[in-house]
């Protein structure tokens, strides 16, 4: 009887501890990022492999965007000052040109520099063709990035994609507009 007990009230532990573990992202996508490698801000090459087992915000901007691009990039780079203020550690930031014939390396260092950037976990990703960056948008984000011709604007969606370690988007936030800051570090904690 002793040995029953003892047995019935481990289980309860073991059941009790297991449910205090990580928390889920409520309603997550769970959309896996196919493998990449592109050319980033300091002309070296950065990809999926690099960002494996941390988590990370990507969103897809361009320096000439006269409009949404300006105040997205202000408020990822608000966000990453917010993850160092609440030490948050194993975070990176990715920024996907969406004008890669102009944006080169070093168009897109001296844009970032325009917000403070801490280069030291935000990369500015370019060197692919146009055709691919929008499929690649396409397929992996569920989002639209189509150039016209004979236009200099591209058209993009305007969201902050929470990417987990293992590469799968969790989420999407509005990262022009009434960003939602507090749940962005919120759901980053819970994935830590």
């Amino acid at each position: 009887m002793k040995f029953r007990i003892i047995t019935i009230i481990t289980i309860l532990t073991v059941f009790v501890l297991s449910a205090c573990g990580k928390s889920e992202i409520k309603d997550a996508k769970n959309w896996p990022i196919t493998d990449f490698t592109y050319t980033d801000n300091n002309n070296e090459t950065f990809g999926l492999d690099d960002l494996k087992g941390k988590v990370w915000v990507a969103d897809f901007i361009y320096t000439n965007c006269p409009d949404v691009c300006l105040p997205m990039t202000f408020n990822m780079a608000k966000l990453q000052e917010l993850t160092k203020k609440e030490k948050i550690e194993n975070i990176e930031f990715v920024s996907f040109s969406v004008d890669p014939e102009l944006d080169s390396p070093e168009v897109l260092t001296n844009y970032a520099k325009e917000f403070n950037v801490d280069f030291k976990n935000w990369h500015f990703l370019t060197g692919y063709k146009q055709e691919e960056i929008e499929k690649f948008a396409m397929d992996n984000f569920k989002t639209i990035v189509k150039k016209p011709e004979n236009d200099p604007n591209v058209i993009h969606q305007t969201y902050f994609y929470l990417v987990n370690q293992d590469g799968e988007i969790m989420k999407m936030y509005s990262g022009d507009k009434e960003t939602p800051y507090d749940e962005i570090i919120k759901d980053i904690k819970t994935l830590q």
